[in-house]
């Protein structure tokens, strides 16, 4: 007796499912008819629906499934097969029927109403995708359908972006009122994509209404100032992100010039086998230990100094060592080594660039002040930064190798009199430089691609920050790396990057005629 009741629920639970699924045929009967706008505003009528059964037939509207009877009604034929969208059951082919007509117009809104229903998708990406698609083109018709995500979402980005969408869809609306409710809610955007619109309704004949024409004005004054606000923020962050590229790159560069005299022309190639080191930590995860691929970078690291370093310490011992006090052969001798990698490098890798793909926790970005959004892996270079300035500010501050080095930078026949052994701390110096350039090559894999040539972009704003800043001095290589880094992204949008790059030597020259000693002095009563 206890079944009975059992059955009966779920009979009307059956029941009541097929009665949401099926299609309203009042909805689906314009679809078979010739009037455009009829059939354009039930395409955006089913798409309200937001349930399935919708999402099936503008589907097969828009792969051409979808035939009209005699009598108006519209089914969806598959080979045989026929099903009927107002019953939410299949039926056998009925006699007569003939494919609905899509024009370019049907099948524009077609496919907006069925982009438009990914708004109501489970997966949070999926919907914030939908939504930033329909920024670039929304339509009235699709209101309807906006305001029911609206109703149920529940991400605070992507309800903005709908609020947005609605406002910007009823900017064409037939009441004054409405389309100036709509100009005001658009105030608090910072997308730039609206001041177009809103200057087409201030121009002469654009928009009738004087009090739409003013807010619209004050609008665009509010989005106007708030996006001069988002760029001078990007500015700052890419100009410090640019920074701690430089310093990276031109750290390694202040310990082998700034301290030992070294000019190293090779010093860009080191930041390369680093970026190559990264690559083959990529390649070996992604094939011996796949379920760890996203930590590779953790593994680089480490890998990318000892490779760097031994690098290094190689060609100390070999080549540099012999020419201490002779700057001309050894900025002759270290630029041939440079020839002599790049060309190992291509015999191996070949010329291409290869890839070194973000991990999954450096991939996307954190939006701020509304539009602005900072990526992850950029944040990550300018964290690892700071770590690695910091570690070498302890090593030569706080070890008995940072001691050796300070003491043969300020005096190497009195350190060697005191019994410091200078070659080796020559060699290990000349290997520790060598080490942080490699890490800068693990940073740089990470803003584009890997090719023998990477080296040689960076190895002239590495001198120039290692001048500026002061030889030998860390402090003045952090600070003339952000403070070019940061000159360098708001010259470019002004002048060019080219212009630019070229007023920031002019700056330079005149700052090292001015002051040859760069920012800081180094300190020393013998400075050899």
């Amino acid at each position: 007796m206890q079944l009975f009741p059992k059955l009966l629920v779920l009979a009307c639970l059956f029941l009541s499912s097929l009665a949401q699924a099926a299609i309203p045929s009042d909805l689906l009967k314009p679809l078979s008819g010739d009037d455009p706008d009829t059939r354009v505003a039930a395409v955006a009528q089913i798409a309200a629906l937001a349930t399935p059964e919708a999402a099936r037939v503008l589907q097969a509207l828009q792969d051409d499934q979808l035939y009209a009877a005699p009598d108006g009604k519209v089914y969806i034929v598959d080979g045989e097969q026929a099903y009927d969208p107002a019953r939410g059951k299949s039926v056998p082919l009925p006699d007569g029927i003939d494919g609905v007509m899509v024009n370019n117009r049907l099948r524009s809104a077609v496919a907006g109403a069925l982009s438009g229903l990914k708004l109501l998708a489970p997966e949070r990406s999926t919907r914030l995708a939908a939504a930033q698609a329909l920024q670039q083109s929304v339509d009235p018709a699709q209101l309807p359908l906006i305001h029911k995500a609206l109703a149920q979402e529940s991400d605070a980005e992507i309800q903005q972006i709908l609020q947005v969408l609605i406002a910007s869809a009823n900017l064409h609306a037939p009441d004054a009122a409405t389309r100036k409710q709509a100009v005001q809610d658009l105030a608090d955007s910072s997308d730039a994509r609206l001041l177009p619109v809103l200057q087409a309704m201030v121009d002469k004949g654009g928009e009738p209404d004087e009090a739409v024409q003013l807010a619209a004005i004050d609008t665009m004054g509010q989005i106007k100032g708030r996006v001069a606000r988002m760029e001078f923020a990007g500015n700052v962050f890419y100009g410090i992100s640019l920074g701690s590229v430089l310093l990276l790159a031109a750290l390694g560069l202040a310990i082998t010039f700034g301290l030992m005299g070294i000019i190293n022309m090779a010093h860009g190639e080191l930041l390369m086998i680093g970026a190559y080191t990264t690559y083959l930590c990529q390649l070996f995860f992604r094939t011996y230990l796949p379920g760890l691929q996203e930590a590779y970078l953790l593994a680089a690291l480490p890998a990318a100094f000892l490779v760097a370093g031994l690098v290094g310490v190689a060609l100390e011992r070999t080549v540099i060592r012999w020419l201490y006090g002779r700057p001309l052969e050894t900025l002759l001798a270290t630029w041939g080594i440079s020839l002599i990698l790049m060309q190992t490098v291509r015999t191996i890798f070949g010329a291409q660039n290869v890839e070194v793909a973000n991990p999954a926790w450096m991939s996307g970005g954190v939006t701020v002040l509304g539009g602005l959004v900072l990526p992850y892996n950029r944040l990550a270079i300018i964290g690892f930064a700071f770590v690695v300035v910091m570690a070498v500010w302890l090593i030569l501050n706080k070890t008995r190798l940072g001691l050796f080095v300070r003491a043969v930078t300020q005096n190497r026949r009195m350190a060697d009199c005191v019994g410091v052994a200078t070659g080796k701390v020559d060699m290990l110096t000349f290997g520790l430089g060598s080490g942080i350039a490699g890490l800068g090559g693990v940073a740089l894999s990470q803003l584009g691609n890997v090719g023998p040539d990477l080296g040689q972009s960076y190895i002239v704003d590495s001198f120039m920050v290692v001048v500026l800043g002061g030889v030998g001095q860390l402090a003045g290589t952090v600070i003339a790396a952000l403070g070019l880094g940061e000159v360098n992204k708001f010259l470019e949008p002004v002048a060019g990057a080219v212009l630019a790059k070229i007023a920031i030597l002019v700056f330079i020259i005149i700052f090292i005629q001015r002051r040859p000693q760069g920012l800081f002095a180094m300190k020393g009563r013998s400075v050899e």
